[in-house]
């Protein structure tokens, strides 16, 4: 029923004379949209029908383009995709819709949104192909105006997060290099330092203010601002640390896992404490021992287990509470985590674990 239809309106449109019997035909010629028919079965495809609304749209009179390929209508800057989407669609005898840039006849370019529709008759054959034209030059403008201002605000992002990105780096750039100053002070006065203790005191800070540091240089290498990755700075950490030590065999089961880079400084002076406290009270100086890191992601939380092999827990199943202890727990409640040291069987098991949302 659709094809005759498409029938009967080309054959009422290519009458000689429209009359009140062919309301389909007055409709067409009377409508403000633009619409053509084409002969598919004549050389060349020529226009056999034009209304009013496409010479009003083209600026062409009507005996200029009857007879023509509507290819008149393109020009320079005609895309030429579209027009190969218009020769695949009219050789198989295919509906198309697309945009294309066209040319009125002063030469002035409009965007036409083509609607082709091909009309078949009894055996099947295309004969026609009815084309209606809308101009959107004024949607394409706006959609153009609209990328532009998308593209310059991208830019501007763009541009704000260099900006940021190149400041924090500077900043941990600065700290990074007076944390460097603050350890060379220190190693100064511990190698003044006759008195045991006091220098023991001055080397656990050594140890700390090397892990800030540490965290410093990761940041300022880093691209992602946000977070830190837990799992290179440990590997950066126990590098340092078993710097000398061959006697000590090192384990390393490390996941990748990131927090957020406001939480780094306190995780990695708390990883600091428990790998300092390894080595003072599971690994002593002159013995061979066995030292493993692990870092995973579980049940919604990471978990950071510091292992040695040595003497265990003492007495009682509780460590003193030493200033480093001290340090080590209220790191863990800044993070909203919990420390735990159990029997490793032997030596002993520190356990860091932190919800993973932070």
């Amino acid at each position: 029923m659709a094809e005759q239809g498409n029938r009967f309106l080309a054959d009422s449109l290519l009458a000689p004379k429209v009359g009140i019997d062919d309301p389909f035909a007055a409709a067409v010629h009377a409508t403000r949209m633009s619409m053509t028919i084409v002969d598919a079965q004549a050389p060349d495809m020529p226009l056999v029908f034009v209304n009013d609304a496409f010479l009003n749209m083209t600026g062409y009179a009507r005996n200029e383009v009857l007879g023509r390929n509507c290819r008149f209508l393109q020009g320079p800057d005609t895309e030429q995709d579209a027009i190969r989407g218009l020769a695949r669609a009219t050789s198989a005898g295919e509906p198309v819709n697309l945009d294309i840039l066209n040319y009125r006849k002063d030469g002035v370019p409009f965007w036409n949104a083509l609607q082709i529709s091909p009309v078949r008759n009894a055996e099947g054959q295309v004969v026609y192909f009815i084309g209606s034209q809308v101009d959107v030059t004024a949607r394409k403008a706006a959609e153009t105006a609209l990328e532009a201002a998308a593209a310059e605000q991208a830019k501007t992002a763009q541009q704000a997060l260099a900006d940021r990105t190149a400041l924090l780096h500077e900043v941990d750039h600065r700290v990074k290099n007076n944390l460097q100053l603050i350890t060379s002070l220190l190693v100064l006065q511990t190698r003044r330092t006759l008195d045991d203790s006091t220098r023991a005191a001055l080397q656990s800070m050594l140890s700390r203010v090397g892990a800030i540091a540490t965290v410093h240089r990761r940041l300022f290498q880093s691209h992602d601002l946000e977070r830190f990755d837990v799992a290179t700075f440990v590997r950066d950490l126990m590098g340092d640390a078993t710097s000398g030590r061959e006697e000590v065999e090192v384990e390393l089961d490390l996941e990748s896992v990131d927090i957020a880079a406001a939480q780094a400084a306190p995780l990695a002076l708390a990883v600091n404490e428990l790998v300092d406290n390894a080595f003072k009270h599971g690994l002593a100086p002159g013995r061979p021992g066995r030292l493993a890191l692990r870092v995973r992601r579980l049940n919604g939380h990471f978990i950071i287990e510091v292992c040695d092999d040595g003497p265990g827990l003492p007495p009682g199943g509780q460590f003193e509470p030493g200033f480093g202890l001290t340090i080590t727990q209220l790191l863990a409640q800044q993070l909203r985590a919990t420390l735990t040291f159990e029997s490793g069987e032997p030596g002993v098991r520190a356990t860091l674990k932190l919800p993973a949302d932070g």
